[in-house]
């Protein structure tokens, strides 16, 4: 059950930070309006080293569900866990995102762009073609598995390996996010897309749900075939 909580909060920590930042930027009258991609991108790579933090030491801070399968299709994870870390991760998600929404409440009201709301909680592409979207999450997310398999096999001082995680992250966004804004993680983009749709957030407009489906299967995919490629190369 700890290693459930730890994944719960993990990825919760992670989405109120992560979405809390492209919030402080969408947001109307928010301190930090108008603010560029590398706040978002530094942001969301800090999000991911502190969710690490707080839940590595106890369930390894999958925080992702592209990482639960991936390892667990690599051998390196046992199915067993997998439908429980990824309800946790998907959960920890929802609550995310609605603290997000509580903390700034009195915003979503004075913002008239619809998109802009939506996009605090969940990922749309910069050009609207399936194929071409679904390639850059399953790439990006190849990349970060890719990443997280390399890190694995070296030896970091006590403490520092969640930092070279979120300095994964960070580059992914820099380099690949342009183009759907590197959800990489299908917890993330859908947890906080059904809080969307949940939520009373004064005119939100719809959800986007004819683009669900490419950050969720795309960094799923991903993330298997890179791990599966680690594996037989290195």
């Amino acid at each position: 059950m700890e290693v459930y909580i730890a994944e719960f909060f993990g990825t919760a920590l992670l989405i109120l930070l992560g979405d809390g930042v492209v919030a402080g930027v969408l947001l109307k009258d928010s301190k930090a309006e108008g603010s560029n991609w590398w706040t978002i991108t530094i942001g969301w790579g800090l999000a991911v080293t502190f969710g690490v933090y707080l839940a590595g030491m106890v369930s390894g801070a999958h925080i992702n569900p592209a990482v639960t399968l991936a390892l667990a299709a690599g051998g390196e994870f046992s199915w067993s866990l997998v439908p429980g870390y990824i309800l946790a991760q998907f959960l920890g998600a929802m609550l995310g995102a609605t603290l997000v929404w509580l903390h700034y409440y009195p915003h979503w009201e004075r913002t008239e762009d619809k998109a802009a709301k939506l996009g605090i909680f969940c990922t749309a592409p910069a050009i609207r073609h399936a194929p071409s979207n679904f390639f850059s999450e399953f790439l990006g997310t190849f990349i970060l598995l890719l990443g997280l398999m390399a890190l694995g096999a070296n030896q970091f001082s006590d403490g520092l390996n969640p930092m070279a995680v979120g300095a994964l992250v960070v580059v992914i966004g820099v380099c690949l996010g342009g183009t759907t804004g590197y959800a990489i993680n299908p917890a993330r983009d859908l947890g906080p897309r059904v809080a969307h749709f949940l939520l009373p957030i004064p005119g939100k407009g719809d959800s986007d749900w004819s683009y669900s489906w490419i950050p969720v299967l795309g960094p799923i995919l991903g993330g298997i075939a890179a791990v599966l490629f680690y594996q037989a190369v290195f």
